[in-house]
């Protein structure tokens, strides 16, 4: 019996050694959060802060300056104003696309008379899965000038001059183009979003509808869209992000950074051109951190009128 109690005594001690620590019930969830926090860290505060600094500062190749707030006063100028305007009036219209759009749609593939439901969802999903950069190449080829291009061949079936559809004499063909490739790439995302609300809404309430005589457009409009809000305000949230933040697509249809008239400039593009292609890293932070106060200011202020920071009386 004592050598048992002997024996107990010193596994107890060993365990209090080094050994210990793996089998802490207080260190084991800050051991398994610790790859998030070390990532979070490394490529997002850190790139953050980096940012904030150095958009201050006049960074040249062996040469740091600290210029103070000269590099946001060189974006007084009319390129970097088009480029907002571009990025503004491209989130403002695929915001009006691509909400009410797939929210229909997800409806009518959230019905069960509908036919062929999951083969309509894959169908839409698609285009979610293929590289922008692929999208963007062939959009490139059905909006082009060339001979046999898609959508000249088809109006002049009807017989309608061919129109350049990419930098031509009225910007909104280029927008029409840019919108046209966002929504058949983001279409499936957001009606798979609103699917996903529309599980959340108890059939109780669509039954009780039914018995007070309620018709498909009354129940969708008083149950439906209002049920919907939550799922909507994070669609519009993340839409917000997305055109403002837009590049790529403007880049693959113009085929490189340069775009007639600065019809396709966006932003994003105007921070490359300084940023990475005249290695000009204070301007180009400069130019990244108004972005980012700008979409944050622009989304808090729709939060709080439509959601988040809306306060109950």
């Amino acid at each position: 019996m004592y050598r048992i109690a002997f024996f107990e005594v010193i596994h107890m001690r060993t365990l209090k050694g080094p050994k210990s620590l793996l089998y802490s019930q207080k260190l084991a969830p800050y051991v398994f959060v610790m790859p998030f926090i070390i990532v979070f860290l490394l490529f997002f505060i850190y790139p953050a802060i980096s940012t904030i600094i150095m958009s201050f500062q006049k960074v040249e190749p062996g040469n740091v300056q600290f210029i103070g707030l000269e590099n946001f006063r060189r974006l007084n100028n009319s390129e970097f104003y088009l480029a907002a305007a571009n990025n503004g009036i491209y989130t403002v219209l695929t915001l009006a696309v691509l909400i009410p759009g797939p929210m229909l749609l997800a409806i009518f593939l959230n019905s069960k008379i509908m036919a062929a439901r999951n083969f309509f969802r894959s169908v839409f999903f698609i285009p979610a899965l293929t590289s922008i950069v692929v999208a963007g190449f062939v959009f490139r080829l059905i909006f082009g000038e060339l001979p046999g291009s898609l959508l000249n061949e088809i109006i002049g079936m009807f017989g309608y001059e061919p129109i350049k559809w990419l930098g031509g004499p009225s910007r909104a063909t280029t927008f029409f183009s840019l919108v046209m490739l966002a929504c058949w790439r983001w279409t499936g995302v957001n009606i798979l979003y609103f699917l996903s609300g529309l599980q959340n809404i108890p059939e109780e309430l669509y039954e009780s509808a039914s018995i007070d005589g309620a018709n498909a457009f009354q129940k969708m409009w008083l149950i439906t869209v209002p049920m919907l809000k939550p799922t909507t305000i994070y669609v519009l949230t993340i839409s917000i992000f997305g055109g403002l933040a837009m590049f790529v697509e403007s880049f693959m249809l113009f085929g490189g950074n340069r775009s007639p008239g600065g019809s396709g400039l966006t932003i994003i593009g105007y921070l490359y051109r300084f940023g990475w292609e005249q290695a000009n890293l204070g301007f180009g932070s400069a130019i990244g951190l108004t972005l980012l106060v700008a979409a944050l200011t622009i989304n808090v202020i729709q939060l709080r009128l439509f959601g988040l920071y809306r306060r109950e009386s």
